[in-house]
Formats: C-alpha cells, structure tokens, sequence
C-alpha cells in the first residue's frame, strides 16, 4: 500500500542508500554501503560553494565477511564530502571493524570503536545496514531457506535445521509466532517461542 497522496512540496534535500552483496571467488562476501546526499541547487558549504549536481556527500563503506558473519576485511572511502581530505582522514578508523560479528551486537559494538571524533557520522551510520543486508544476502545462498533456518545445505541434512526455527520468525510483527503468518506458513511454530536460539540477531 503506497503513502497518502502528500501536500504541494518542493524537493530540497535527497539522502540515498545503497547496499550491494557480492560473492567473491574465495568464498567470502563482500557487502558495500554507499550514502548520498544532494540539493537540487547550489549549497553555501563552510568549505565553499557546492554546486547544483555535485553531492555533498558521497561515502563508501565496503566489508568483507566469512560465512559466519564475521568480518575479515574492511574500509572506507569518502569520496565527496563538505571538508575534502579533512573528512577522509577518518577512513582509516574502520579497520577496527574487523573482528567484529554482524550477528553478535555488531551496531553496539560498531558504535564504541567509532563513536566521537573516531570516525565519520555518515560511514558509521551505515554500519547500522549491514547485519540485516547480509541476512538478505545469505538467504537462499550461503543459508538454507526450505525451513527458513540459518543453517547451510549440509547441517539441514545432519538435522541441525530442524531444531531452530526459521531465522526470521519472532523478529517484526508480522511474523510473531502467535500471527496468522506463522499459523498459515510456518504451522509447526505457531504459538511456540523457542527460549534460545542458535544464532542471536545483532543488538
């Protein structure tokens, strides 16, 4: 269902992020976040004038992750950005997310080695996207989706799959395991929340 119909506006500000998942030939992922920011008109920066169809900000932020979810390589790149070498001085600052697992407290975690002056806001606004982009990027690849469960083709045929439910379910209100969702699609977990679960999503 679309937004209502909005009042007489004019655009004066586009934000824009993208998120693409890539396997690699080593059998890791690559996961990479690009914020944009734009006027459609000249901007007064402290730095000077940015004109119309130049971004303000134009910032990448690429990780590569094992199979676990963990990351094994990172960096940022500004591109575009109001103060120029000043603000990519912090690019840097993002290697310090290697280490870190996109299922275990990752945006807390990602949050305490960058807060301040560490890092850039921006970059580490996107590190905010990436537990649930790389979810939707292993779901059906990497991850065994016949039941849902975070588990590989091999562990389903070991029956590990069978004692978690499916990954998603319990985690927004359409899929609650007391919902129609749950009851129509997902019977066998209808009414029943399990007290643990084999992998905790990012907090």
């Amino acid at each position: 269902m679309p937004l209502s119909s909005p009042v007489s506006r004019q655009l004066r500000h586009r934000r824009a992020i993208r998120l693409e998942a890539f396997e690699r030939d080593d059998a890791l992922w690559d996961i990479e976040a690009c914020l944009t920011d734009e006027k459609p008109r000249d901007v007064p920066l402290a730095s000077g004038v940015r004109p119309n169809g130049l971004p303000i900000h134009q910032l990448w932020l690429r990780i590569t992750i094992d199979r676990e979810l963990t990351i094994v390589d990172a960096e940022a790149s500004s591109v575009w950005a109001p103060y120029g070498r000043l603000c990519a001085e912090s690019n840097s600052a993002y290697r310090t997310l290697i280490g870190l697992n996109l299922l275990r407290s990752f945006r807390r975690e990602a949050n305490q080695v960058l807060r301040g002056v560490v890092g850039c806001t921006h970059i580490t606004e996107l590190c905010g996207v990436l537990p649930t982009a790389a979810i939707q990027a292993f779901a059906g690849d990497v991850w065994n989706t016949e039941n849902g469960s975070p588990f590989t083709t091999a562990d389903a045929e070991n029956g590990a799959a069978g004692e978690q439910p499916p990954f998603q379910l319990g985690r927004c209100h359409a899929l609650r395991f007391d919902g129609p969702a749950v009851e129509e699609h997902f019977p066998r977990w209808f009414g029943h929340e399990p007290v643990e679960r084999q992998s905790r999503p990012d907090k």
